[in-house]
């Protein structure tokens, strides 16, 4: 796909140079140019049309059939992160796997939230066509309308940040940079299975939050619960196109913004379980309650997914991580407490898309 506009050597001036150094060599030895710079953010002035519906089968569906739904984790590690949610895996090479492993793979970081897979160099260093190609076994590819992306590769998107640069959509007003969000939540069909990676990080911070939306959704009282099954909210990407139309994170609206109506507790079309289906960032409002009520719902939702500590897990990077999540049950923010050491923090997101979200009542009219 031709990529025109801001280029790599444009946006070189405002990046820091980084560079890598091979362990073995001794500090003052030469260094080379990073390894990644082929990576780096571009902000094409391709434009886009309006996404439109597809037919997305969960390829978790496959798994549930197989003997052995866990058999892509034979003679590795594993431990739970929390007793809750998420686990952290060392001994598999997600690059290798096939088919059926990949099906696995799905199953599993659906029932457990978030994934981390240690030790994956050869899967970072394969690239971005690899990348496409590993994203799309779990569902159609998404384009972000306002993000970088590696020059001639729409499908990646790209997070960056050092001290000159950002490129990320971050609120530079706000006390803390902890913003709870699933990716894109604004679009008809919003991602599944998610992909995630940093090409470069801080010696220290720059970890990233999880929290459990089916979690956080069972801590409520059932009451509450069976009430909140029978609303609906509107999640809005206008927000974000603003920010970009401003001139921030590379100043490009590649598609036009869209607000959609989403069920506030969303049901899995695999596992089966509810979760919780509201965010800071992309929420906007719940359809037929008063502005008062809504906010007042809404507050006490993000307050609550905010201090529920007991639900969340801390992903501390290293290097050669990735971490898979399923966005359908799960918000996370990004920790922003680096930007003042001058290191880079550079990674990359695979963002299949997939169903329209389930409502948990059946029937619930989305319109």
């Amino acid at each position: 796909m031709p990529t025109t506009g801001t280029t790599l050597d444009e946006l070189r001036p405002g990046l820091v140079t980084l560079k890598s150094r091979s362990p073995v060599e001794k500090p003052g030895e030469q260094e080379q140019e990073y390894r990644y710079a082929h990576l780096l953010p571009t902000f094409s002035s391709d434009r886009y049309s309006p996404l439109v519906p597809y037919d997305h089968v969960d390829p978790g569906h496959r798994a549930l059939s197989h003997p052995d739904p866990l058999a892509f984790l034979e003679g590795a590690t594993s431990f739970e992160i929390t007793p809750r949610f998420g686990t952290e895996v060392v001994g598999v090479n997600l690059a290798e796997l096939n088919s059926t492993g990949r099906d696995q793979v799905a199953l599993e970081v659906a029932r457990r939230g978030v994934m981390v897979f240690r030790d994956q160099q050869d899967f970072i260093d394969r690239g971005p066509e690899f990348y496409r190609q590993w994203g799309q076994h779990f569902g159609r590819l998404h384009i972000h309308p306002t993000s970088g992306h590696p020059a001639g590769y729409p499908e990646i998107h790209l997070v960056y940040r050092d001290l000159k640069s950002n490129f990320n959509f971050e609120l530079d007003d706000a006390v803390t940079t902890t913003v709870w969000h699933t990716d894109v939540s604004y679009e008809l069909q919003p991602p599944g299975l998610t992909t995630f990676f940093l090409l470069a990080q801080p010696k220290s911070g720059g970890d990233t939050l999880f929290t459990s939306q089916v979690s956080t959704l069972k801590r409520l009282s059932p009451q509450f619960v069976a009430f909140l099954r029978t609303l609906k909210a509107v999640h809005s990407g206008v927000e974000q196109a603003e920010y970009s139309k401003a001139g921030r994170r590379g100043g490009t609206v590649r598609r036009d913004p869209v607000e959609n109506i989403h069920p506030v507790v969303r049901r899995h079309p695999v596992t089966g379980e509810e979760a919780l289906y509201v965010n800071r960032q992309f929420t906007r409002r719940i359809v037929g309650l008063k502005r008062e009520e809504s906010e007042s719902i809404l507050r006490f939702l993000y307050d609550h997914i905010d201090k529920s500590a007991e639900n969340q897990a801390r992903i501390k990077w290293r290097p050669n991580t990735v971490v898979l999540w399923d966005n359908r049950v799960t918000a996370h923010s990004a920790i922003v407490d680096f930007e003042n050491t001058g290191e880079a923090r550079h990674g990359a997101r695979i963002t299949p898309q997939a169903e329209r979200p389930i409502p948990a009542l059946e029937g619930l009219d989305l319109s």
